[in-house]
């Protein structure tokens, strides 16, 4: 029951954090790319075009969210967490894709002149920038403080992506008041730029994507406090393993506990139950601890 009540309210965040991030995506990409094309900003337009993708990246964290909530069943015992891994990989790929969609374009700009000829950009592409920053610096907070309260991997590279839009932005930012003091390569070195911390944020998404899937272990932190709830419990007199694995966005647990050789099987059988479920109702991630007694 517990488990379900867990994986019930990760979906509904997940979905209602998505659906937030996605609207905002939605509006960010109209404002930067037609501020970008009506104001003559190579740079904004990329800046827009990153955010089109990011509209898509919320949609495929919500089937990830969907997909990876549902129950086990025969054919997957363990459970579907690890979709949320494939979904985040999934992500990772489309930033790289975007990133050299937009480095492509800028250097083709570059190498052929074309940046000598155009427009200095618009008061408001400056205007633009500056309410893009201010919404997704907003949209890095939310969508991090519900990515630590869920451990979600997907909603995580959501914030981080949003973070590297801020950080993006800011370049853009630059390169517009450069051009428009007459420094006109300044817009397509701001995309690049742009460029970079798109890149950037793949790597990061795609390698915690990977450390997930090949069972990474928690921090020691988690570890720790897991150790304590179990030895806090009565007859247990040590602990000779403890491996704590991260798996999709759940945690397993083996351990093996130390008991009085001289009491009953039954009496050993219902500390190792007391053991199992106070670690499961003390920490939500934990989805299942196998608990194996030894002798003292």
């Amino acid at each position: 029951m517990q488990n379900s009540n867990r994986t019930n309210e990760y979906q509904q965040i997940t979905m209602h954090v998505s659906l937030v991030v996605i609207a905002c995506n939605i509006l960010l990409s109209l404002l930067k790319t037609l501020a970008g094309w009506i104001a003559h900003s190579s740079a904004l337009i990329s800046d827009g075009i990153n955010s089109i993708f990011d509209v898509i990246s919320g949609i495929i964290v919500i089937i990830g969210a969907k997909a990876s909530s549902k129950e086990a069943d025969e054919e997957h015992p363990y459970g579907h967490e690890r979709i949320e891994s494939v979904a985040s990989l999934i992500l990772a790929i489309l930033l790289f894709v975007t990133a050299v969609f937009i480095g492509h374009t800028v250097i083709e700009q570059l190498v052929s002149g074309a940046y000598r000829e155009r427009v200095v950009p618009g008061l408001l592409t400056m205007i633009a920038a500056v309410v893009s920053i201010g919404i997704k610096e907003g949209m890095y907070w939310y969508t991090n403080i519900h990515a630590e309260k869920l451990h979600s991997l997907s909603m995580k590279a959501e914030a981080l992506d949003c973070r590297a839009d801020v950080i993006s932005t800011l370049g853009t930012l630059a390169g517009i008041i450069a051009a428009r003091c007459g420094i006109m390569a300044g817009d397509q070195i701001a995309s690049l730029f742009v460029c970079f911390f798109i890149l950037r944020t793949s790597y990061l998404v795609f390698r915690e994507a990977i450390e997930q899937m090949v069972d990474k272990s928690c921090d020691k932190k988690t570890e720790e406090s897991i150790k304590q709830c179990i030895l806090s419990v009565e007859g247990v007199l040590g602990i000779d393993l403890l491996m704590v694995r991260v798996f999709g966005n759940r945690l397993y647990i083996d351990v093996e506990i130390v008991e009085d050789g001289e009491i009953s099987l039954k009496s050993a059988h219902k500390v190792a139950e007391e053991v199992h479920n106070i670690v499961e109702s003390s920490f939500p991630d934990v989805k299942h601890i196998m608990v194996h007694v030894n002798p003292a």
